[in-house]
């Protein structure tokens, strides 16, 4: 069982004890509904105190269980809480740390609540594209309003403890504990002293009994469902939100659990609910690595150097600055090192304007801030990060540098986007010491680090910098070695399908539309001109020469060729007016298309949405599809990771692979053959990768491989 029981005195104590978080599994239930029958048949137990053990009262649902039928096997969440609810002997729920979904769902069904300062409290299921299915959207509204309970329902965000008992009239807390240490000992004050209270046999206190209304319910309601909508976009759970906690105020509390859920059923099976319940699973996957031990020592980092102070070694700077590492930044020459500072403290500056950060805490992000134009200064950094110029020769250069005056266990870390990190560590004496740190641009901002594994790269250093990207906040994924690893590789075939895509008829601003109705944040050409179509052709010239076989669209190279950068230059694929990111079609840009095709001897065609998105979206499918085979990436759901985080793939279609799934392995597989009959298309690359030849054949999807 992982529920403990115990009494002490007259008080019966059942502790939800399922580590880390104390889960609500099926055997946690058990054990709750085992213990409590267990108080109400012992004469001598006069109250009841529900709490957890370790680092929360409870998450929630437990993860290990998610989407499986344990999740729902007797007895479930409703019936533990039902439970609690007609216990004849008064259940006191001592609540510390995290009181989460299920957790507060279980704690509201009590009849009494207490708990420690700084309890987070939540009910976060909107997340998953769900409402709270437990009573959650009855019970809080009766205990503390209607909109209060709407906001914190709605938002999935937590709220203090502290916070909620200060609103006027709140049943959430009976009271809160003077600390954290003394929560146990008031609690079981707290049972006695309402036993004492009730041993006439009066009523016990229930949630469900409260009333609930709102003084200008249909106009509040109305509001909250404008708001929603605009804030909600692609996701039904927040209106089914809205639903259910009107119902609180219209229907008897029987009823309204029933509309509740349904509406929690309902919403259960939609696609948005099943991309948002891969997301959360796939992103606690992403940080195992099957073989390094989660308990593998970690080396220690308190001093980090960024060599390059350009915008990628100033924004990753920034991450370590953020979460109180010392930073020492490295340039060559002076005025680099001035203008990298410079737009480190512009970049703060914003954020003090907008009132994101404290001045306070700017001064003292920047106090941990040093520069250098000498590498004998970077000796005792615990790790150094280089983000110079993306060519091998001047990495060499960097690297012998590094390995020359590195205090000996140093993490020597690469900021490449493509090269080879093998090739990097050999320029070393210490190549299990090297690994890569990608960072996406703007570093401070983008959640993703793809973390590079070389053929040497020692486990504890991977450990240590799955770590130390946790710290600075990063959804950190593990690559193999290959050019341009996960997330790069797979670009390239997204944009050589939408350079394909301007050459058999459509325009740059048709592409983007259609990809970002999708759901795309942005689509290939202004992603190009934000990053700098430059990068791209850069690239392109390295490939002629490595691998002269791979055929691109010569559009993005007779672009650049016209200085058309992209946002930096002004003009890229699309025009830009001083000081302006809006992005206007260009007729240079359309000129240009229509005479290469000329020269090509293609005859433009109508190509339609659908078309445009499925040779976007499957080139990303199938490149994924030979990096799984390759062992570059080890599980699909840490390459939709990637492109979720990093890429600007919706959220609602789960990354990738996960939508790969949805629409059918079999179906995505027809569509790449169609394609492979293009004649103005890559035959050879539409030709389906063998894993997914292979899944198909045995009946499986991209999730069977997950671990």
């Amino acid at each position: 069982m992982t529920a403990q029981y115990e009494v002490r005195g007259e008080v019966a104590v059942i502790t939800l004890d399922n580590p880390p978080m104390n889960g609500l599994g099926l055997s946690t239930r058990q054990g709750v509904v085992a213990a409590l029958e267990r108080a109400v048949a012992d004469a001598a137990v006069q109250a009841v105190v529900l709490t957890g053990a370790g680092q929360a009262f409870s998450s929630g649902a437990d993860i290990k269980e998610f989407g499986s039928p344990k999740a729902y096997q007797d007895p479930n969440l409703i019936a533990v809480i039902n439970a609690l609810e007609a216990s004849p002997k008064p259940v006191v729920a001592a609540l510390h740390r995290v009181a989460m979904g299920g957790g507060l769902e279980l704690a509201l069904g009590c009849h009494y609540r207490i708990a420690a300062p700084g309890t987070q409290v939540a009910l976060p299921e909107v997340k998953l594209g769900l409402i709270p299915g437990a009573g959650g959207t009855q019970r809080l509204p009766r205990a503390i309003g209607v909109e209060p309970a709407l906001n914190l329902i709605v938002s999935g965000e937590p709220v203090k403890s502290e916070r909620l008992a200060q609103i006027p009239g709140q049943k959430l807390f009976d009271r809160l504990a003077a600390s954290a240490d003394s929560l146990m000992d008031e609690a079981i004050a707290l049972a006695q002293a309402v036993a004492a209270q009730h041993a006439d046999g009066s009523p016990l206190p229930r949630v469900r009994d409260l009333p609930c209304k709102h003084p200008q319910g249909d106009a509040y309601f109305q509001f909250a469902r404008n708001m929603v909508k605009g804030m909600a976009r692609h996701f039904p759970a927040p209106a089914k939100c809205v639903d259910a906690v009107e119902s609180a105020t219209r229907k008897k509390f029987d009823d309204g659990m029933a509309h509740e859920r349904e509406l929690f059923v309902n919403l259960m099976m939609t696609p948005e609910c099943m991309a948002l319940r891969h997301l959360f699973v796939a992103e606690r996957a992403a940080s195992k690595i099957p073989d390094v031990p989660a308990d593998t020592p970690q080396r220690t980092i308190a001093q980090v150097a960024v060599i390059g102070a350009g915008t990628m070694g100033g924004g990753i700077s920034m991450n370590f600055l953020n979460a109180g590492i010392p930073v020492t930044l490295l340039e060559m020459k002076q005025d680099a090192l001035d203008r990298g500072v410079a737009t480190i403290r512009k970049n703060y500056e914003a954020q003090v304007k907008k009132g994101k950060l404290g001045a306070d805490k700017y001064e003292q992000r920047m106090a941990l801030l040093s520069t250098t134009l000498s590498y004998a200064d970077i000796a005792q950094a615990d790790l150094v990060i280089e983000a110079v110029f993306e060519d091998i020769g001047v990495k060499e250069q960097v690297f012998k540098q590094l390995d020359a005056v590195m205090k000996p266990g140093a993490i020597l870390a690469s900021n490449t986007s493509t090269l080879d990190v093998d090739r990097i560590a050999a320029f070393t004496q210490r190549p299990q010491d090297v690994v890569g740190m990608h960072f996406f641009s703007p570093a401070n901002v983008m959640k993703l680090l793809e973390v590079v594994r070389g053929a040497q790269t020692a486990k504890d250093v991977l450990a240590t910098v799955m770590a130390i990207g946790k710290k600075i906040k990063k959804t950190c994924v593990v690559s193999g070695v290959c050019d341009g690893f996960i997330g790069n590789r797979m670009i390239e075939q997204y944009s050589r399908q939408a350079g394909f895509l301007l050459e058999e008829g459509c325009t740059p601003a048709q592409v983007d539309k259609a990809i970002e109705r999708f759901g795309f944040a942005m689509g290939p050409f202004r992603m190009g001109d934000l990053a700098g179509n430059d990068i791209g052709w850069y690239i392109r010239k390295r490939r002629y020469v490595e691998q002269p076989d791979i055929r691109y669209s010569k559009t993005a190279d007779l672009l650049c060729e016209l200085g058309r950068f992209g946002q930096k230059t002004g003009a890229g694929w699309y025009d830009y007016a001083p000081g302006k990111r809006d992005a206007i079609p260009s007729p240079v840009v359309v000129d240009m298309i229509e005479q290469h095709r000329q020269d090509l001897g293609i005859a433009p065609r109508q190509i339609s949405d659908d078309e445009i998105v499925q040779r976007l979206v499957y080139a990303l499918v199938n490149e994924a599809a030979h990096i799984l085979e390759e062992g570059i990436a080890s599980r699909p759901s840490d390459i939709d990771m990637v492109y979720l985080t990093g890429y600007g793939f919706p959220i609602h279609r789960g990354g990738p692979m996960h939508y790969a799934d949805f629409t059918g392995l079999f179906n995505v597989a027809q569509a790449m053959k169609r394609f492979a009959q293009n004649p103005h298309d890559d035959a050879r690359f539409w030709q389906p990768a063998p894993l997914i030849q292979r899944l198909i054949a045995e009946g499986k999807t991209f999730a069977d491989l997950n671990r």
